[in-house]
């Protein structure tokens, strides 16, 4: 028996028992970098996958809305049509999202984290050679695919690695990416925008989206899936249990699948309806310059940065319903607030975007953990893909429906449908359970 590769294996890597051991070793490590060392080598490889496949995701989602309204114009697009774009990103990212989570369970959570990262740079890049809005539709929908399934499928990979003490931190740091992208993304825009007539700086924000080439490379030498979750996935396997959608609706599983996705709805409603309309907001209404919004999103991309990293703290002290709860409602007011600052205030916009930034982004920082820590190993990629991307499909509407509402409304007036979204997600914490401090297995 000793001899097998699986016996090596459990002798080379850490399994589920040596998790809990090094937790209680760790107990003594207290630094602000204690959740990095605890992940040891091979599990900070898997996190820097994890890290860069987000950020670039990231990157590559904000190259349209950032390039919002020189898209309107080129193509002489109604609000509408406009939102439609982005609403066909995140519905199309639902479908993606759940079945990179099932070939997670069935394949490997570095093979499926390829995957996605692929898809989501090829078109992209294929967006920048679109002729029509018809075509750059299609495009960006099968963008979605691949944008969809890659958090969650990183977020499988990385948790997988982590122990219970140290997973609110160590997931929220990978949400941190998503800032970092964001934050790349808008300097990039800047640049482009600047030195470019607009007609082809869209073009060229699309071709950019080529970069998480580079990441495949390193990912495919580099990253593994954490050894004892390899084991269980393949038990699993043997007793056909693994990557099945029906297991999600059984009487053990099925509450915590619905309310997960309506929370998953909710926040996701209410991100990407900021996501999606800010920028248009402080162009349209606010009448600031590509360089002057640059310099607003970067408050708000420093906000968010911060609140992931926050959040991941809090998750932990005070676990992951009360953090959720707490910044679903700190977001629904900052909302508001934000989009009714007078017009002769706009510098206090530059203050509001910090806050804005802070609370719209640490509340995703416990759903890493959370929705890792609902599920079992079998179906636990197929869980945090079906219900976080049912959540982005279904909040999905809402960048269409403010789009709709904001040629009658005004995009300020229709914003106020991101706060109603955050409530929503405040509701569904209702039927879920408190996790923290749960092991996976």
């Amino acid at each position: 028996m000793s001899t097998t590769p699986e016996a090596r294996n459990r002798k080379e890597k850490p399994s589920q028992h040596t998790h809990e051991r090094h937790d209680s070793h760790d107990s003594h490590d207290s630094g602000a970098l204690a959740w990095f060392r605890a992940l040891g080598p091979r599990g900070r490889r898997a996190f820097a996958g994890a890290f860069g496949g987000y950020g670039l995701d990231s990157y590559d989602f904000y190259a349209l809305p950032l390039s919002m309204v020189a898209i309107a114009a080129y193509f002489g697009l109604s609000s509408g049509e406009t939102g439609l774009l982005v609403t066909t990103t995140l519905v199309v990212s639902a479908l993606g999202g759940a079945l990179a989570g099932v070939l997670a369970d069935r394949i490997g959570r570095v093979r499926a984290l390829l995957l996605t990262v692929i898809t989501y740079a090829l078109f992209t890049v294929l967006c920048g050679f679109a002729p029509n809005y018809e075509t750059l539709l299609v495009f960006r929908a099968l963008q979605g695919l691949g944008f969809g399934g890659e958090w969650a499928v990183g977020a499988v990979l990385v948790a997988e690695y982590t122990s219970a003490r140290h997973r609110g931190r160590t997931l929220a740091t990978v949400q941190s990416a998503w800032a970092v992208g964001w934050g790349l993304a808008v300097l990039v825009y800047t640049a482009v925008f600047q030195f470019l007539d607009d007609d082809l700086a869209w073009r060229v924000m699309f071709f950019t989206g080529a970069l998480p080439a580079l990441l495949v490379l390193w990912v495919r030498r580099n990253v593994q899936d954490a050894p004892a979750a390899a084991e269980r996935l393949e038990s699993a396997a043997e007793s056909g249990e693994r990557g099945s959608f029906a297991a999600l609706f059984r009487p053990g599983l099925l509450r915590v699948t619905l309310f997960a996705s309506l929370m998953a709805t909710g926040v996701q409603g209410g991100y990407y309806t900021l996501a999606t309309w800010v920028p248009a907001y402080l162009d349209d209404e606010r009448g600031l310059t590509v360089v002057t919004t640059g310099g607003f999103l970067a408050a708000q991309i420093v906000g968010a940065f911060t609140g992931y990293l926050t959040g991941g703290y809090l998750t932990d002290r005070l676990g992951r319903k009360k953090t959720i709860a707490v910044f679903a409602a700190l977001s629904a007011v900052c909302v508001l607030g934000y989009t009714n600052v007078p017009d002769t205030a706009d510098a206090l916009l530059l203050v509001l975007g910090f806050p804005l930034g802070f609370c719209m982004s640490a509340i995703f920082s416990g759903f890493g953990s959370f929705l890792a820590e609902l599920y079992p190993t079998a179906v636990r990629g197929t869980g945090q893909g079906f219900t976080y991307n049912v959540g982005r499909g279904l909040g999905a509407l809402f960048p269409t429906l403010v789009g709709t509402m904001a040629d009658s409304w005004g995009v300020g007036g229709a914003l106020v449908f991101g706060a109603l979204a955050y409530c929503l997600a405040a509701l569904a914490l209702l039927g879920l359970p408190e996790t923290r401090g749960r092991e996976l297995v």
